[in-house]
């Protein structure tokens, strides 16, 4: 209502000053361009940015300039599914800081995860279930000692050296043994 009231005052004043302006000569009123100059000049003024700060902090137009929420999702779908996000990740995920830092960022909510799991006490019966079998147990002690269990052991092996975190730990290991091995070269007194 506020902001009505602050327009409409705003208008009426505006509409005044170049009603009664004199004429220009020619009989022309005042110009659109030169009433847009005038309207943004008086919008620059601290007293037109105190109006406008006062619109805005109106609490019905603030619910007015809130977005739907499908909106927003959908937005955000489009966004994230698009062929030039799905570029965006591919390339992003290249980079080993980002990975590393993106690993790191969902890291804390993988480990709050299994830990909600390892606490709710139907899941934990399952697992202890399981693991209890003894058909489980027979099979499991011949799969570790198989050919294809040294091979998938090689291979998860392979993808943790893979991983953003790990890459990240092993090239700090590297920098810290190379400024350790060049200071080692330094001559000890300096000659």
């Amino acid at each position: 209502m506020r902001m009505r009231v602050a327009l409409l005052t705003f208008s009426a004043f505006c509409f005044l000053f170049t009603g009664c302006s004199p004429k220009e000569s020619g009989g022309q009123r005042v110009e659109y361009e030169e009433t847009k100059k005038m309207v943004v000049d008086i919008l620059k003024t601290d007293e037109g940015k105190k109006a406008i700060q006062d619109v805005m902090s109106d609490d019905k137009v603030k619910s007015q300039l809130v977005m739907d929420q499908k909106v927003v999702s959908s937005t955000i779908e489009q966004s994230m599914t698009s062929d030039k996000a799905k570029e965006f990740w591919e390339k992003a995920f290249k980079d080993p800081k980002f990975a590393s830092a993106y690993a790191r960022g969902l890291q804390q909510e993988h480990e709050n995860l299994l830990k909600d799991l390892m606490k709710d006490p139907q899941y934990r019966a399952m697992l202890m279930e399981v693991m209890r079998d003894p058909e489980l147990q027979k099979e499991l002690g011949t799969l570790i000692k198989s050919k294809a269990m040294r091979d998938e052991t090689k291979k998860i092996m392979l993808e943790t050296m893979d991983s953003p975190l790990a890459q990240e730990k092993i090239q700090d290991i590297l920098m810290q043994a190379a400024e350790q091995m060049q200071s080692q070269k330094k001559p000890a007194g300096g000659s």
